[in-house]
């Protein structure tokens, strides 16, 4: 069962349960340890997942965290429990923070069982941030941030994998909070904004007002707008089928000559792409070759040994993921979402390199 399986199934469960559940304790056994089983974690192997770990902080001895993860005789992620019915606020936070500092770990979690939020040490080296970087909602997730999840379970754990991530999510889920904010009730900076660049007169109070409700109804109309594209994309996605890769019947690339336009996103996306295969080959072997439909990146300038494509020409994103010379087509939102796929990436190299 994928992990995406597992966690629906979870959360499934949890509207039934979350009456039921008064206690920490009662928190912890129904929903926070089948949380840590999805991820991958033997939580009935103390050596693996240690509860009531001891992180002594200075003179305090004892201080106690719930959870601690080990992999590879490291601890790797400390959890920190509170009852479902709780809020998670900045005293829950600071007493998380203390663990922190005093055990090797990298990343912290805290939880209500349903609330699961993920903290670094990003802006200062061995001390926990005061925001978390990533926050997941069991029972209100988008299935993007359940490739978020995945680098944390037991399989997939890369601490430069997930740091490498860790800061643009921090700052673009604060981004997005902002946003959200302003989208849904602008703040007068934000309408003077727009106004002041297609409003030639005086912004006085009334004409601010006024830009007010015209911004409120342009980002009405900009979301549904988007929201069409996003279907349209989805249906013509749907209707194409798996490519067969050995149906390229030309080993030339297609230069500038014949009108295409290499984007700065797919240079940005071909040097992420060279940054996950630098561990499993020379990078000066990785190429790509831009065409008028899509952008290959290939094992030494090869047509016949495709690594992926990226297809950026449309509103919606896809990476072409390569796997017995078929491609499937998956989404993306950001650049940065191709790390996710660093092991398909990874596995095309050693499948050419044994052939």
């Amino acid at each position: 069962m994928d992990l995406i399986d597992k966690i629906k199934d979870l959360a499934s469960r949890i509207p039934k349960q979350v009456d039921h559940i008064q206690t920490e304790e009662a928190t912890k056994n129904a929903f926070v340890l089948p949380f840590i089983s999805a991820l991958g974690y033997d939580v009935f192997n103390p050596t693996e997942v240690i509860p009531e770990f001891t992180a002594d902080i200075g003179i305090k001895k004892g201080e106690k965290v719930d959870y601690a993860i080990k992999k590879d005789d490291d601890i790797i992620i400390l959890i920190e429990c509170k009852w479902s019915g709780a809020d998670l606020h900045e005293d829950h936070a600071s007493q998380l923070h203390r663990y922190f500092s005093a055990t090797e770990a990298r990343f912290s979690i805290l939880t209500n069982g349903i609330i699961y939020e993920f903290y670094s040490d990003i802006d200062e080296p061995n001390k926990m941030d005061s925001k978390p970087f990533f926050t997941f909602d069991i029972l209100g997730f988008q299935d993007h941030q359940v490739n978020e999840l995945k680098k944390f379970t037991k399989a997939a754990f890369s601490l430069e994998d997930i740091l490498t991530t860790a800061s643009t999510l921090k700052y673009t889920g604060a981004i997005k909070k902002i946003l959200e904010e302003e989208l849904s009730n602008p703040s007068e900076e934000f309408v003077r904004f727009f106004a002041s660049q297609i409003f030639d007169g005086r912004l006085t109070k009334s004409v601010i007002e006024q830009f007010t409700k015209i911004v409120q109804e342009a980002r009405k109309q900009f979301v549904n707008e988007k929201i069409n594209e996003r279907l349209k994309s989805a249906l013509s996605a749907n209707e194409q089928p798996k490519e067969t890769i050995e149906s390229e019947d030309s080993d030339e690339p297609i230069t500038s000559d014949n009108g295409i336009v290499t984007t700065e996103e797919e240079a940005e996306a071909y040097n992420v792409i060279k940054a996950i295969l630098r561990e499993v080959v020379d990078v000066k072997r990785v190429a790509m070759r831009d065409t008028k439909s899509y952008c290959g990146v290939l094992l030494d300038d090869n047509n016949r040994k495709p690594i992926c494509r990226l297809h950026f020409n449309y509103s919606q994103k896809y990476i072409g993921l390569i796997s017995n010379k078929k491609e499937e087509r998956v989404q993306i939102e950001c650049i940065d979402d191709i790390f996710e796929y660093s092991a398909q990436l990874k596995a095309v190299i050693n499948d050419y390199e044994s052939d």
